[in-house]
């Protein structure tokens, strides 16, 4: 956690779950927070709960309207003067299965997870090239390495964030620029409640998975663990994450006991 002193870091999704622990466990080790979500008046909760609470940024950002990101990254450049890591963590999840769900869920989860992520990446990527230094951290999803039951939509957009910046990461190498991909499995936080549903509201049921995974303390620590090593992927969670070993090496048993496991 001694790397994350004096860095600017902006955390999306930061009002709650793994967002908002993001911001806590940097704050303490001495970074400064850029905190940015939709929701204006929990990011400000966020803030004062920090130490150093006048040191942190609350920046309301909407990840399906990035007409105004470039705004938003001058805004912080004029405050700050850099940016040294940016953690796009920021989504939704999905509860609903393919012949249940019109395309226009499929549009808005693709919109927020993909297209909202990537633009944010490609707004701060020339200060980082301009820096000639620069992290991106990206919170992906287990379900961003093998489709699961009721996330078709959300597994897709995961799927493609590992694309995306697995090229970006090969082409800036040369700028020392730097990417991570994490991907959490079960992990005790608000993700099920807000997932969408087959008619785009909020799911409203902290599943069993979460309300029984890995603490999102844990998980944090983990997730600073894999940044200090520099690692470039990790996977976070419990037992479920070797399911990613056993899809690889093992792939006929794989799928007979992945389908026995339960989507909520």
């Amino acid at each position: 956690m001694k790397d994350m002193k004096d860095k600017i870091v902006w955390v999306t999704g930061a009002s709650s779950g793994i967002g908002a622990e993001i911001a806590k466990q940097a704050a303490h080790a001495g970074a400064t927070l850029i905190l940015s979500a939709r929701k204006e008046a929990q990011l400000q909760v966020v803030r004062v709960s920090l130490p150093n609470s006048e040191r942190h940024l609350v920046l309301p950002l909407d990840l399906s309207d990035s007409d105004h990101f470039d705004s938003l990254v001058e805004h912080v450049m004029v405050k700050y003067g850099r940016i040294d890591v940016l953690v796009n963590n920021g989504g939704l999840s999905q509860r609903s299965e393919v012949h249940e769900t019109p395309i226009d869920v499929d549009r808005k989860i693709m919109e927020v997870n993909y297209f909202g992520n990537i633009a944010l990446a490609k707004a701060v990527l020339p200060v980082f090239r301009e820096q000639q230094s620069g992290q991106f951290v990206v919170i992906s999803s287990i379900a961003g390495k093998f489709g699961f039951f009721l996330r078709s939509a959300y597994s897709a957009s995961k799927h493609a964030l590992h694309g995306f910046y697995e090229s970006l990461m090969l082409e800036e190498e040369k700028n020392n620029i730097k990417v991570l991909i994490a991907c959490p499995g079960k992990i005790n936080t608000p993700i099920s409640v807000n997932a969408l549903n087959a008619v785009g509201e909020s799911h409203g049921v902290m599943d069993h998975n979460q309300a029984t995974g890995m603490s999102v303390e844990k998980c944090v620590e983990k997730l600073f663990r894999a940044i200090k090593k520099g690692k470039k992927e990790v996977l976070i969670g419990n037992k479920e994450i070797k399911a990613v070993t056993l899809k690889r090496f093992l792939p006929r048993l794989f799928w007979r006991v992945i389908r026995k496991q339960s989507a909520t």
